[in-house]
């Protein structure tokens, strides 16, 4: 590739992206998902890649916004909907979400689920273990009828 087109950034898909100063900066990961599904809450419905290329800050190839909303869909944090030849997406998850996605696949990949909990929670600030604690017990109650 050469330098000219490597100094615009165009190296990759989504890789960097050119800041202010004109240096490039590489995005972090799951940056351009979290883009996205913010883009897709802004709509009044459910939007078109088009529609989201254009309301998302840089300058996106269409394949790439496609790429990315693919992406999501696999993940279920958006939802899409055939309307001709192409389909139109919702997102069914916010950033909170699609973290929480994230952690759950990661999980999912462990071998020794327990050891991967107990390694996190022990990694957990003072007020994030309390936080989790009112959590797992309000799930709980929930799921007892009896309580």
């Amino acid at each position: 590739m050469d330098n000219a087109r490597n100094e615009l950034g165009d190296d990759g898909p989504g890789d960097v992206e050119r800041t202010e100063s004109r240096r490039l900066r590489r995005r972090g990961q799951g940056e351009l998902e979290s883009q996205v599904l913010k883009v897709l809450r802004s709509a009044d419905g459910p939007a078109t890649a088009g529609w989201v290329q254009e309301h998302l800050d840089g300058d996106l190839a269409y394949t790439t916004v496609i790429t990315i909303l693919s992406r999501l869909y696999a993940k279920n944090a958006v939802t899409r909907t055939r309307e001709g030849r192409s389909y139109i997406w919702t997102a069914a998850a916010d950033d909170a979400g699609l973290a929480a996605l994230r952690m759950r696949r990661i999980l999912d990949g462990e071998r020794d689920r327990n050891a991967v909990l107990a390694r996190f929670v022990s990694a957990l600030s003072q007020g994030d273990e309390e936080r989790l604690r009112a959590l797992l017990s309000r799930a709980a109650d929930l799921d007892d009828p009896g309580a």
